[in-house]
């Protein structure tokens, strides 16, 4: 879509205190940009408008020369709430890497191929996956988190030297990096990453549990018993909130038990985690890939705490995620990779299947950016 020069303006990023919005422009032009009393000014080709310094659980006004309001660009929207107490920890997440990945917008099926545009880098270029982790990398190093979660996806089809391109390139965040394998991590080697979850990243105030969701060799998902009894006893035993990670989302408990095979976590093995989330005040979230969308859910059996879905970060909208943990609760804050050479393949790739991919992928803003108290 695009308003005049204005191309694809989007109120991206909101936090108690800041809100970011994206767009691009033909040239170099110069747009300003203003929320509330706030005014910045960018030049193109690609526009990342950040202002801060604003108060939290507030009402802004939002304009951009030149760009009409719609449902990705609000007139007006809500600050998040600042969670109570102290702030804690900071976390941030990436999932659906894909290194070694050569085509973007296949989705294995040659009807649904067909639906097109495919993308590939062009000659000369660096690989796609390689330029967008380059840039997430970067803008999580100047975050500084405490600990960094993979969720799975880390690779194409598994092969040993995309892993080891993944471990070079997030390895250069430290023993702070922490990763769990996905359904593409175990289409050749079945025992790539197997057995390294589950497992617990011990934070100031907060513990993270780290789940493996695979089945080798397929793309749906599971959580063993042992997982699930391993979770149940934690969250029976631990004494700070848990976060928990996996690859898979689980399926929507609410819906009527499907027949056939479903493409996330199976809905025996779901109904069974979210009866541990039930039972456990301590479980404060599951935060999933897969499905390359910002998706949040909440049911009542399970406490209404959320169950969250991020986009992915190899095409748009070159997602990653970041959470502050305070001592009353978090915020969630989904993060568009800003990199110029990382928006110019976002822009291009939101036109994936026949153009619908930008709403599937990117959400509603409260589902990715969102407040909630322990």
């Amino acid at each position: 879509m695009n308003i005049g020069n204005i191309g694809n303006a989007e109120l991206m990023t909101i936090g108690p205190d800041e809100a970011v919005v994206t767009f691009s422009t033909e040239g170099d032009e110069r747009v300003a940009s203003r929320i509330g009393s706030h005014e910045v000014t960018t030049v193109g080709p690609y526009h990342v408008a950040r202002v801060t310094g604003l108060e939290p659980g507030t009402e802004y006004e939002l304009e951009v020369d030149g760009a009409s309001h719609d449902h990705c660009l609000p007139a007006t929207f809500m600050t998040l709430e600042r969670p109570p107490g102290r702030l804690l920890t900071t976390i941030a997440t990436a999932n659906d890497v894909h290194f070694g990945e050569i085509e973007c917008g296949r989705v294995g099926d040659v009807l649904e191929d067909e639906i097109g545009p495919i993308f590939r880098s062009e000659a000369g270029e660096p690989p796609y996956p390689e330029t967008m982790n380059r840039a997430v990398i970067a803008e999580m190093e100047a975050l500084d988190p405490d600990a960094v979660i993979l969720k799975g996806d880390l690779t194409n089809v598994g092969a040993e030297d995309e892993f080891q391109a993944f471990l070079d390139a997030y390895g250069q965040l430290g023993p702070r990096m922490h990763w769990v394998r996905g359904n593409h991590d175990a289409m050749t080697d079945p025992t790539l990453g197997a057995g390294k979850a589950p497992y617990t990243v011990e934070l100031d105030g907060v513990t993270l549990a780290v789940l493996d969701t695979v089945i080798p060799g397929i793309d749906r998902g599971q959580l063993s018993t042992n997982q699930i009894q391993w979770l149940d006893d934690l969250a029976r035993s631990s004494t700070a909130p848990i976060l928990v990670f996996g690859h898979h989302h689980i399926w929507n408990l609410e819906a009527g038990y499907p027949g056939g095979e479903y493409f996330g976590v199976n809905p025996a093995d779901s109904i069974a985690f979210a009866e541990v989330v039930g039972r456990h005040e301590s479980i404060a979230g599951y935060f999933a890939g897969h499905t390359h969308r910002n998706r949040v859910r909440q049911f009542a059996g399970a406490r209404h705490v959320p169950f969250c879905e991020i986009a992915c970060t190899k095409d748009y909208p070159g997602a990653w995620a970041e959470y502050w943990v305070y001592e009353g609760g978090y915020t969630q804050a989904v993060r568009r990779v800003v990199a110029p050479e990382a928006m110019a393949w976002s822009e291009k790739t939101r036109h994936m299947f026949a153009g619908l991919y930008r709403d599937y992928a990117l959400g509603p803003l409260e589902h990715r950016c969102f407040t909630y108290r322990f």
